[in-house]
């Protein structure tokens, strides 16, 4: 499947843009710019987006299914509807709990001045 943003100003419903595929897991860009990214992603049952870390936070929306996000090895369990917010610098995990279909949002920002 192409990885190319979804049409703009055009109504689109989030779980029919992407497709499962047996035992895969897949990708679609919504929108990609310098600052960010928005991505809807299907992951078939049993299937693991293996363990990363991003330099930037990163919001995830379940929008059909349950996942089961490891954020630093705590266990956060979500269903349709529920999201969190994955924070920079951390390992994370997501185990799809049956068919899952989800929303990540990549806000890239500068690093955050520390106080001295």
């Amino acid at each position: 499947m192409q990885n190319t943003e979804i049409e703009k100003s055009k109504l689109h419903i989030l779980v029919e843009i992407i497709d499962y595929v047996p035992n895969s897991v897949v990708t679609k860009t919504i929108i990609r710019k310098t600052t960010g990214k928005v991505s809807v992603i299907a992951i078939d049952t049993g299937e693991t987006l293996s363990e990363k870390i991003s330099p930037f936070d990163t919001f995830l929306q379940i929008i059909e299914g349950t996942a089961e996000v490891v954020i630093d090895e705590q266990s956060n369990m979500l269903n349709t509807g529920e999201g969190i917010i994955v924070p920079a610098h951390t390992s994370n995990i997501i185990k799809a709990n049956g068919r899952l279909k989800m929303l990540s949002t990549i806000i890239k920002s500068g690093y955050e001045a520390t106080s001295i």
